[in-house]
């Protein structure tokens, strides 16, 4: 099978390279052309200059992009995925609402599927082929595409249904920007009585509320600005978003996704979109007596 890749932000690249090390024939499109020619070059695979090129010169298309209205420009816009494709499976891994992935759904070429396969992890794990994988198909309709999803993850978790995956990855997103929220309240606490940040975290870590994000983020959040951008301000007030209208959507009440939604555009508005989530604590810390 050959394999396309569109989107090479800071986790499709990584995802891109996992492919073309697996051994998969790979061709890859992005935004800014120059990018992707770099990423040829350097990966020795195939690069087109349109999302059409791209789908007329493959099997599979995996896309990694950013939000319901890159992805669909990338698909339905003129020279898009959706036009006269080769491809025949269409595998979303960027974080999209259910509402969109079910109108990609609807609006794929006949014999065209759609399905979504969003991930779990931070740029480590898309560099280690350890991102969690939530597909919204069944065992049999993943069985095929196993390859090529475990090139770039696994656990793959088959959630059943077109959609399903969206859903829980908005789920999941809730939940860690919740825990980022939290973090950054108990350490300005810790902080404002005197405890090092250092030892704080030491604690938190050993406690019953560590998680495997707070280690792996850990020197983002001792020292968010000497490091780089993972995952942004923005892009989490963008997750939240969605899970609000999701939550509307279905009568569910989540009083606590709407404080961490409130406080993520504050920080946006105060200029913080572009900055790692991390800085949520630093934003904390500004307000202060």
């Amino acid at each position: 099978m050959r394999i396309g890749f569109a989107g090479l932000g800071r986790m499709g690249v990584e995802m891109a390279a996992n492919l073309v090390a697996a051994g998969h024939d790979v061709v890859v499109w992005n935004r800014t052309i120059d990018k992707a020619r770099d990423f040829a070059a350097q990966h020795r695979c195939g690069v087109a200059e349109t999302p059409a090129e791209l789908a007329q010169a493959v099997d599979i298309i995996v896309t990694m992009l950013a939000d319901d209205a890159s992805s669909e420009a990338v698909h339905l816009g003129d020279a898009g995925l959706f036009t006269a494709p080769r491809a025949t499976v269409f595998l979303q891994m960027g974080t999209l609402s259910p509402d969109h992935v079910a109108a990609l759904a609807h609006a794929a070429p006949p014999g065209c599927r759609v399905i979504d396969a969003p991930v779990s992890g931070a740029t480590g794990a898309a560099r280690a082929a350890t991102l969690t994988i939530m597909a919204g198909c069944s065992e049999a309709e993943a069985a095929p595409l196993r390859p090529v999803l475990e090139a770039m993850g696994h656990p793959v978790l088959c959630l059943g249904s077109v959609g399903a995956g969206a859903v829980m990855k908005l789920a999941v997103n809730s939940m860690i920007h919740g825990l980022n929220q939290s973090l950054a309240e108990a350490l300005t606490l810790a902080e404002a009585a005197g405890i090092a940040p250092e030892r704080a975290f030491d604690v938190i870590e050993n406690s019953a509320a560590a998680a495997p994000m707070l280690s792996y983020r850990r020197p983002l959040y001792l020292d968010e600005t000497s490091h780089d951008v993972t995952f942004t301000v923005a892009l989490a007030r963008k997750d939240m978003d969605l899970t609000a209208a999701l939550a509307k959507r279905f009568g569910v009440a989540m009083p606590q996704g709407g404080v961490t939604l409130d406080n993520l555009k504050e920080a946006e508005a105060a200029g913080y979109a572009a900055r790692d989530m991390a800085s949520i604590l630093t934003f904390m810390r500004e307000k202060l007596p």
